[in-house]
């Protein structure tokens, strides 16, 4: 490469890693808006689990046939990105196939690469045809309507095209290095078959070559930049989302800690409340900054895969209950309130700045707009959502948060949920009985009157 081209390929990857760690500013900072939760403990058995689930795609193989296709696409990702390296530094200072010191090791890389390659571009081409011609259940819903596939299209199609364009590149230089009578470093099983359809002009070789060096390099950067506002962001969020997820068993609510210690002073006079910091200002979740950050880090690494909803009996029974969607949502509200610039009051309520957008400040997550009330009352509790989603996201905590606030703020609750508060007011049980009488069903089974 000359001095020109190296200068413009530095200029383009600065810009490139520019704006892609500008918008990584922009999600952290909407991560950071949730209430703290401490998440640090157990460090070996969070890594573990990270390498489980994140690296080692435990969970995908729940469903084996788009496990392994999602497989290939992966170990792909991962073993193609030594090429790109490779890229990057011949970009930078003008080298050519600079990884090629490595000897054997290099040719088995490049080898491997290739083959990968082709098998991605396969996995590719099926996984457009289950989205688009087999119409899969679980790829559609309401929460869908305004992608219309088109994301998980965009992401199918641009890996297809990098790959080409990587193949362009590789059977262009192996036959330049044919008809020079050069001895090109590596092994290339595939493009050296493709290489033989491409003519002996060593100018369009030249230009074949450097269009498909460029288009690959340049595909990555718009890539790199286009993964923090799709779903493939996962590829990225995956892994501290496992790290950070839930140890305890699953299904186990959290208390409130104000709540908890407000129960044990009314039990005993003389325990004094300790001062909580940070306490959150309302019981519950209303809006997106009353949830914890790691609720906020969950809709952000959403996969928008569906099998929380596929799993979810709520859902399959007709309710509108659709735990995507509600992930979706959390992620949507958080874009709305950061594009509007709104910020929130002292009490936590949204505001929009001078000629900001008002609109935007009167809605909020726990809504008709985004979550209705029917949505949380249709959830059962039973972790179906959680249990099938490869990436750990927590659905069910942000429900719950939500439907706390429901009670607790707005004594907002199904006829049936206030007959069974009410039992357990009087009762100390959700049955309307005395305890006097809760045990007479006992005595009519095992001591029957004569």
């Amino acid at each position: 490469m000359h001095l020109i081209d190296n200068i413009l390929f530095a200029a383009i990857t600065a810009f490139a890693f520019w704006n892609f760690f500008g918008q990584l500013r922009k999600v952290m900072a909407n991560i950071h808006s949730g209430r703290p939760e401490i998440r640090r403990n157990n460090f070996s058995e969070r890594f573990q689990k990270m390498m489980l689930v994140a690296f080692g795609q435990q969970k995908m193989f729940k469903k084996p046939i788009p496990a392994i296709l999602h497989l290939f696409v992966y170990v792909g990702f991962l073993v193609i990105n030594i090429e790109l390296l490779e890229i990057l530094i011949d970009g930078l200072f003008g080298t050519h196939r600079v990884l090629s010191f490595l000897g054997p090791v290099y040719s088995l890389l490049m080898g491997v690469n290739e083959i990968l390659g082709v098998i991605v571009v396969i996995a590719c081409v099926v996984l457009l045809w289950r989205r688009n011609v087999m119409k899969i259940k679980r790829f559609s819903g309401i929460e869908m309507k305004h992608t219309n596939y088109v994301d998980a299209n965009i992401i199918l199609i641009t890996e297809i095209v990098l790959m080409c364009a990587l193949f362009l590149f590789n059977a262009a230089d192996v036959k330049l290095a044919t008809v020079s009578e050069e001895e090109l470093p590596g092994s290339f099983p595939f493009t050296t078959l493709l290489s033989g359809v491409l003519g002996n002009n060593l100018i369009i070789l030249e230009f074949l070559k450097n269009f498909g060096w460029w288009a690959h390099i340049i595909g990555i950067y718009a890539f790199l930049n286009y993964i923090p506002a799709s779903k493939h962001f996962h590829i990225m969020m995956a892994f501290p989302n496992v790290f950070f997820s839930k140890l305890t068993p699953a299904g186990k609510f959290d208390n409130m800690e104000q709540v908890f210690h407000e129960v044990k002073a009314a039990f005993d006079p003389s325990y004094e409340v300790p001062l909580i910091e940070n306490a959150p200002k309302r019981f519950g979740a209303a809006d997106t900054n009353d949830l914890s950050w790691k609720n906020l880090m969950d809709a952000y690494t959403c996969t928008e895969c569906g099998r929380c909803t596929d799993n979810c009996p709520a859902n399959i029974t007709g309710k509108k209950l659709s735990p995507r969607k509600i992930i979706m949502d959390v992620r949507d509200r958080m874009e709305e309130i950061q594009i509007n610039r709104l910020t929130p009051d002292n009490n936590g309520l949204y505001v929009a700045p001078n000629g900001g957008n008002s609109e935007a400040a009167t809605h909020r997550l726990l809504s008709d707009y985004y979550i209705s009330n029917e949505e949380l009352w249709a959830c059962t509790t039973c972790n179906a959502c959680v249990e099938s989603c490869p990436v750990t996201i927590d659905h069910l905590s942000v429900i719950l948060d939500l439907r706390r606030f429901l009670v607790m703020e707005e004594s907002k609750i199904p006829e049936s949920w206030a007959r069974m508060f009410t039992n357990i007011e009087n009762n100390g049980a959700p049955w309307a009985v005395s305890a006097a009488s809760r045990f007479d069903w006992a005595m009519d089974i095992y001591m029957p009157e004569n």
